[in-house]
C-alpha cells in the first residue's frame, strides 16, 4: 500500500503525511508541481526528523505517475461514490489525495479505479488531508494486516 499526493500545496500537510508514512512503513508518491519548494522549512518542521525514513518517489507530472503506478488508484474525494467503511483494500492499492485548495481535476477523477469518501455529519465539507490520509491508511493497513510489528 502506498500514499500519493497530487500537486500538494500546503507544506505542513505534506510534512505530516510524510511523517505518517515513515512511522507506518508506507511509501509515498509525490506528483508535481508542488505549491511550495520541496525543501520548505514548514514541511521539514511538520515532518521532523522522520523525512529520511520514508521512501519518496517524485513524479514530474500526472502522466509520469500513471506510467509508473503498479496498483489500483483509490482516490479519497468528497465526491466519492463509495464510502470508506464498506471498501475492501488490496495490498497494492495507492491512496491518492488531491490538492488541499482544489482537489483533483476531472481527468484525475476519471483515471481513479475507485473513488472513496469518508462519511461525515451533514453540512460539513471535508477533513484536512493529513487526517483523511490517516483514517484511510489505518483502515487499509488493518484490512490487509500490514501494520508494522
Amino acid at each position: 500500500m502506498r500514499l500519493a499526493l497530487y500537486e500538494p500545496d500546503i507544506p505542513q500537510n505534506t510534512g505530516a503525511i510524510l511523517r505518517l508514512a515513515a512511522c507506518l512503513g508506507v511509501a509515498v508518491d509525490l506528483i508535481e508541481p508542488f505549491g511550495f519548494p520541496f525543501d520548505d522549512r514548514r514541511m521539514r518542521r511538520a515532518g521532523m526528523d522522520y523525512l529520511d525514513q520514508v521512501e519518496i518517489r517524485r513524479h514530474p507530472s500526472w502522466p509520469a505517475f500513471l506510467a509508473a503506478r503498479t496498483g489500483r488508484i483509490v482516490l479519497l474525494t468528497t465526491q466519492g461514490d463509495r464510502t470508506l467503511p464498506g471498501f475492501g483494500f488490496e495490498p497494492a492499492d495507492i491512496l491518492l489525495l488531491g490538492r488541499e485548495s482544489a482537489g483533483v481535476p476531472p481527468a484525475v477523477h476519471e483515471a481513479a479505479d475507485m473513488r472513496l469518501r469518508i462519511p461525515m455529519r451533514p453540512g460539513l465539507r471535508s477533513l484536512n488531508i493529513a487526517l483523511a490520509a490517516t483514517l484511510a491508511l489505518g483502515e487499509g493497513l488493518r484490512q490487509i494486516n500490514a501494520w508494522p510489528e
